[in-house]
């Protein structure tokens, strides 16, 4: 299908397209998808995983940068899902056509994610869109392992803690670059992340901010980046580095200092 169209995936947009159906048929039964579920695709590429989607009875809402593509896309499955142009994040959050095209109603997020955009666009969606309830994707190994990390690990940080925080966190596979076209030097992951809270979008916003500020100096002792005259809550010393914290004691330092 490329080759009639004179096009090859292209390496600044994070195209490389997953064939092998048995990762994918894993990653939409780790969805329980049903008849009727709305879900957002990023990056439909070729309309493979689109066209699974449909096979369950889906509305997809499907975002696609890359113009060839997204002709593509829209000459096979134009007359069956909302096709968006363009980028799906604008300054790190969700495109506001996106946004408008999924409205107040439930959905659910199923995507061979590029992954430029991966750890960005998993994050804003857990704290900014609570109408996301999962978000079942195909992502580096490096990314999934952070997002997965357990406290004072090297890979514990912003983005394992603001999503475990509102969300269960687990693998449903790995993947060697070999399910990929064309195979990328790296191995990814599909994993799989349930929503379990929804929080008000001001606290969370305001607790990640307060998070990302905390880890741009996580190997500094909490007395040296709040100051030694703080009234840190019990059991948090101000030799301790954030990388040691758990989430409800980060929790409760923020609103101490807030």
């Amino acid at each position: 299908m490329l080759e009639e169209r004179g096009l090859s995936p292209r390496h600044r947009f994070g195209q490389n397209f997953l064939h092998d159906h048995n990762v994918l048929t894993k990653l939409l039964d780790a969805a329980a998808l049903s008849e009727g579920d709305l879900v957002l695709e990023v990056g439909p590429g070729t309309g493979t995983l689109t066209e699974a989607l449909l096979d369950r009875g889906c509305r997809v809402i499907a975002c696609e940068l890359d113009r060839g593509l997204a002709d593509l896309v829209e000459e096979r499955l134009g007359d069956k899902i909302h096709l968006i142009r363009g980028d799906c994040l604008t300054k790190r959050h969700l495109n506001t056509e996106v946004a408008a095209a999924l409205g107040d109603q439930p959905w659910k997020l199923v995507s061979n994610l590029p992954y430029q955009i991966a750890s960005p666009l998993i994050v804003d969606l857990m704290v900014n869109h609570p109408n996301c309830v999962g978000e079942f994707v195909t992502i580096q190994l490096e990314v999934a392992q952070r997002l997965m990390a357990k406290v004072d690990s090297s890979a514990w940080g912003v983005l394992s803690i603001l999503t475990q925080r509102i969300a269960e966190v687990s693998l449903i596979s790995k993947v060697p670059p070999t399910c990929f076209w064309p195979p990328p030097k790296i191995t990814s992951a599909c994993i799989s992340i349930t929503r379990r809270e929804t929080l008000p979008s001001d606290e969370s916003e305001a607790f990640a901010t307060f998070v990302t500020k905390l880890f741009t100096k996580r190997r500094k002792q909490l007395g040296a980046i709040l100051g030694r005259d703080l009234q840190l809550p019990d059991g948090i010393s101000p030799s301790a580095r954030p990388s040691t914290l758990t989430i409800e004691q980060l929790e409760e330092l923020w609103k101490q200092c807030s």
